[in-house]
């Protein structure tokens, strides 16, 4: 082995040999448990960020685990073609060569699309191969793959036949800047400052006015109606009558509604059918017209009368200064509200009555919901599983058309003789209605989430009745952000259950966001984001993985700090230069399997400790406690491990006539592959490195078998031994400091026990006992004969250890020192002092202040009576 492990040389060399030999690869095997993950498919537009590491490194870290308990194990990778997404990037490149879509046509921007996927389809999943990730590369899929599409076909027609897909005017989120619909979960909310126009409609025929108030004045140009709740006294008369719209001089009726909430602002509620989903609803209970006012760009169309043609922020000003002017504007009021914006581009996005297709959600909830309930879908933690529930509880019909080039096509087909719709596999030959032989397509594609929510199976052959598909599915977890369950997971389960029978999977998964070390979120505008490829780069992907899982609990968000990679970097490189010792240790000896009665306590020990880090390790990771499996492993290899197991073998180690040197050869190998074994999952690469390097029967650790709890290795009264014995070690290790003995200052050290057990454990331990308690002899002995009464001792359950003073300190020089100890303390308690008796200060000085200067003054005495107490001792001697 190299004297320093370069991440940079071993890990695509390890990659490629792993890739060269199939090692991700899985096959249909009956004989075997299978195990699957789907990937979350990334964009094609996307590049590797923060997100995409820590999904995959857990999902990685799953699949290597199993695949060593013997599994037949599937990582399923792909991509997803990301309609709204990568239109968005290939028409703002298109934008620089001064080229719209219209200008190439459909066909030539499709060119334009494919292209682009061709360029950068990929990009993101070799920058996933760079984490170590072990998908299987040869069933990679793409969610606009010939078999995805007609997956996607075939899930449209069955919905469609079943009734549960249909076409229809309704309220949707249209994008002005993208132009498209969006769905409900691309809706972000974000609060922000506004205002409340309170405006006056007058009553027709003279009868005073009634009051409402708006965000958007502008929508009052589509208002068709005012609506009053029926109990609501102040307007019982009113409710029938009609009032004029300012500035439009329209009649629109006083409507009597339960929607309306009596006791908010007026209790009048303007009704503007095409513009608000719950004014929509109104709308539908009282027949009321919808008038649309606005075109998809956000300008205002010819049914704004003055105001036609202007952006909807240009209009609302000039509506407002109208309004003023004619009298109709009572006040202006500040307002905080929330306003929806389109997640993707930033815009606010405007409820408008659209002609769209939508699946029908409630008979598609029912099962979804019922699977949670029952415990046939698991999230991990429990608690997102409420989210899940209440957005199922909540669901409207989902609209499922996008105003998009790139996508899968809407198979709708319109008859151009009679208008009649067939939703088909194929352009039909004839019309069914009229004979017509002539059709044109559904211009619309589909919302890119109706393929992705197919995903757990289309991408293993469905709608065909694969073998993979058979033994595959349903996969087992799903490890996903929480950001997505309602985009993506809600999705996936009811799929999978209509069109499977089965849940796509048993558990999920879900993890938080990495934010910087500050605690925000990383982001462009921010520029505060940390490109993995970088840190993989400059520290390699075992730091980065470690990094990601370290103190990485499900559910929660977590802090990304340069420090906690450089630390996950020396941990692995303390696992190397402990290898690289035991592997000198073993060079030219021959180490063979030893009896267990043959090994000393402190093999005994070091043994027990590892086989239960077995079981513990994989009882946290049954549990998905990845990070509290890692902190276990960690700690297990720097401390006990590394600090303590391999220095108390050294003088063992050292001298070739020692008995016990197989033994002890054995256990440092048998323990580090135990170990390595269990880490492999977190950190593949140094762990493959190592592992290869320390034995020659298995050519890899991936496929190497999981360590199991062993009866036989466990070792409990060696544990409880060698902990009292570590006990003793750090005592006079803590002893040796406060007195500033330094490690070369060599003692006699004396264990005192009537315990005859305590005393054989230090007699059984003795050669590593002094080299790690410093001592230059070791006397095991029931009393204290033989002792000076100044020496010094420490206290363990059962002994007490007992060091003769004059062997610890020189007492000249350590006068001298506590000499020059005691004068600087006597500075600091007559400064503090003389601070406190001046009148000045202690009126003048906040509380806090004070209170700390007291406090000082307390810790100096004290600290000075301790030195003179030390001085007085040794100048007796």
């Amino acid at each position: 082995m190299e004297k320093v492990y370069d991440p940079s040389i071993v890990e695509d060399r390890l990659y490629q040999n792993w890739l060269d030999k199939k090692y991700f690869h899985a096959e249909v095997d009956r004989s075997r448990k299978p195990f699957t993950i789907v990937i979350p498919p990334p964009n094609i537009t996307g590049q590797l960020h923060m997100g995409h590491a820590l999904d995959n490194t857990l999902q990685d870290i799953l699949i290597r685990w199993k695949r060593m308990q013997g599994y037949n194990t599937l990582w399923m990778p792909g991509t997803d073609h990301a309609s709204i997404a990568t239109e968005v990037k290939i028409v703002q490149k298109m934008a620089e060569e001064g080229l719209t879509k219209q200008d190439l046509g459909r066909e030539g921007f499709l060119k334009r699309a494919w292209e682009w996927k061709e360029e950068y389809g990929g990009t993101i999943l070799k920058q996933l191969q760079k984490l170590g990730s072990s998908c299987d590369w040869d069933r990679e899929r793409f969610t606009m793959d010939e078999g995805l599409s007609r997956a996607v076909l075939e899930v449209f027609i069955r919905l469609y036949e079943k009734g549960w897909i249909y076409r229809g005017a309704k309220i949707i989120n249209w994008c002005p800047e993208c132009q498209t619909t969006i769905s409900d979960a691309e809706v972000e909310h974000q609060e922000k400052g506004g205002h409340f126009w309170h405006i006056r409609y007058p009553i027709k025929d003279g009868e005073g006015y009634i009051q409402i108030a708006t965000t958007r004045p502008e929508t009052m140009l589509g208002d068709t109606a005012v609506a009053v709740h029926p109990e609501d006294e102040r307007y019982k008369d009113l409710i029938g009558k009609t009032v004029i719209l300012p500035l439009v001089n329209r009649e629109i009726p006083i409507v009597a509604d339960e929607y309306v909430d009596k006791e908010f602002g007026t209790g009048v509620v303007k009704i503007t059918p095409a513009h608000d989903p719950n004014d929509f609803e109104v709308g539908l209970r009282h027949n009321l017209p919808q008038i649309n006012i606005l075109n998809d760009d956000g300008t205002l169309n010819q049914t704004a009368g003055k105001y036609a043609g202007m952006d909807r922020y240009e209009a609302r000003k000039l509506i407002v200064k109208d309004l003023e002017e004619q009298g109709y504007l009572v006040k202006i009021e500040d307002h905080v509200h929330n306003v929806g914006l389109h997640d993707r581009c930033n815009t606010v996005i405007e409820p408008m009555i659209k002609m769209q297709w939508f699946v029908k959600m409630d008979e598609l909830a029912k099962p979804a919901i019922e699977v949670l309930k029952n415990g046939k879908l698991r999230f991990v933690p429990e608690r997102f599983g409420k989210v899940y529930l209440h957005w199922l509880e909540n669901i409207r019909d989902w609209c499922i058309s996008r105003q998009l080039w790139w996508g899968h096509r809407i198979p709708a087909y319109y008859c151009d003789q009679c208008g009649h719709i067939e939703v088909a596999r194929e352009m039909p030959k004839a019309c069914s209605k009229c004979g017509h032989t002539s059709f044109k397509q559904d211009e619309d594609t589909l919302d890119t989430w109706f393929s992705s929510a197919l995903w757990p199976f289309s991408t293993l052959g469905w709608p065909d009745k694969t073998e993979e598909l058979d033994y595959f599915y349903p996969t087992d977890v799903l490890v996903t952000g929480y950001d997505i369950i309602f985009f993506w997971v809600v999705r996936m389960v009811f799929s999978g259950l209509e069109q499977m029978g089965e849940v796509p999977f048993k558990d999920v998964l879900i993890h938080g966001l990495v934010r910087d070390s500050q605690g925000r979120k990383m982001s462009k505008s921010l520029g505060n984001g940390v490109d993995p490829l970088e840190i993989i780069e400059k520290y390699g992907a075992d730091a980065l993985r470690l990094t990601l899982v370290t103190g990485n609990a499900p559910g929660n968000d977590m802090r990304f700090y340069y420090e906690r990679v450089e630390a996950s970097r020396n941990f692995g490189n303390k696992i190397w230069n402990a290898t690289r010792f035991i592997l000198m240790n073993l060079e030219g000896e021959d180490v063979v399997q030893v009896k267990l009665e043959d090994l000393t306590g402190a093999d005994k020990w070091i043994l027990s400790k590892v086989n239960t880090l077995a079981k513990e390790v994989t009882e946290n990771m049954d549990k998905y406690e990845l990070g509290i499996a890692v902190s276990k492993l960690y700690d297990f290899f720097w401390e006990e491990f590394c600090d303590w197991y391999i220095e108390m073998v050294k003088p063992r180690l050292y001298n070739k006539e020692d008995p016990t040197r197989k033994a002890a050869l054995w256990t440092l190998k048998t323990v580090l592959i135990n170990a390595l074994k269990l880490l492999h999952p977190y950190m593949p690469f140094i762990t493959e490195e190592i592992f290869t390097n320390v034995q020659k029967q298995e050519e890899t650790i991936m496929l190497s078998a999981w360590p199991e709890f062993k009866a036989e290795w466990n070792f409990s009264v060696e544990e409880d031994e060698i902990e009292l014995m570590k006990q003793a070690i750090r005592n006079i290790r803590n002893l040796r400091a406060e007195m500033n003995v330094p490690p070369s200052k060599k003692a006699k050290l004396i264990v005192v026990s009537e315990d005859d057990k305590v005393l054989d454990i230090f007699e059984r331990g003795k050669v590593f006992f002094a080299s790690l308690a410093y001592g230059n002899e070791i006397l095991v002995q029931k009393d204290k004969t033989g002792i000076d009464d100044d020496a010094v001792s420490t206290i363990i359950p059962g002994a007490t250890i007992f060091i003769p003073f004059a062997e610890l300190v020189d007492i000249a020089k350590e006068i001298e020192r506590l000499q020059k100890e005691k004068e600087k303390l006597i500075k600091e308690v007559e400064r503090v002092e003389k601070k406190l008796s001046n009148k000045g200060f202690v009126e003048k000085a906040p509380q806090k202040v004070i209170e700390e200067e007291k406090e000082k003054q307390v810790k100096y005495k004290t600290m000075l009576e301790q030195v003179q107490e030390r001085l007085e001792a040794l100048s007796k001697k």
